[in-house]
């Protein structure tokens, strides 16, 4: 008997082969259009809007400030407050379920509060590296261009 695709083995009476099925299949598929793929961006630039890198150095360092100023000490804040409060609550459960169940929430509430707070602090300092960095990009970009000398009989000479 002849093997088809998966190692299967089928005789070659009424049942079709693989070259059969595959001549028959978009005679018996359903219309559906032309394929296409759903999860693709649409058409158009990905940010509506300006076309530019989104801000400018000044609101980036105001960005930074922000997080430094109001966003990491509000978030450690309300951190230790809800330590502050629950802590109690698990020694008056003591000897109880709760009281162990409250404390596992409690490790995973300041590994969450630990986790947000680094995230914040990377983003202050990529918020205030960027300028640095496309900085640090145009001037080796530049540097790369003077490396490259035309030839001396080159137009370019004198230019």
């Amino acid at each position: 008997m002849p093997k088809t695709g998966a190692g299967k083995q089928h005789s070659t009476g009424d049942e079709m082969g693989f070259e059969q099925d595959w001549r028959q299949a978009p005679a018996t598929a359903p219309e559906h259009g032309p394929m296409r793929l759903n999860s693709g961006p649409p058409p158009g630039p990905l940010f509506p809007g300006s076309q530019d890198f989104g801000s400018t150095p000044a609101e980036k360092k105001a960005a930074a400030n922000t997080i430094e100023n109001d966003l990491e000490p509000s978030t450690k804040k309300a951190g230790d407050h809800a330590d502050e409060s629950s802590n109690g609550t698990v020694k008056a459960f003591d000897g109880w379920s709760t009281s162990a169940g409250l404390k596992k929430v409690l490790e995973t509430w300041d590994r969450q509060v630990t986790g947000l707070m680094g995230r914040l602090a990377s983003e202050k300092t990529a918020l205030r590296g960027t300028s640095n960095m496309f900085l640090r990009n145009d001037i080796t970009t530049g540097e790369g261009f003077n490396l490259v000398k035309p030839a001396p009989d080159s137009k370019l000479n004198g230019i």
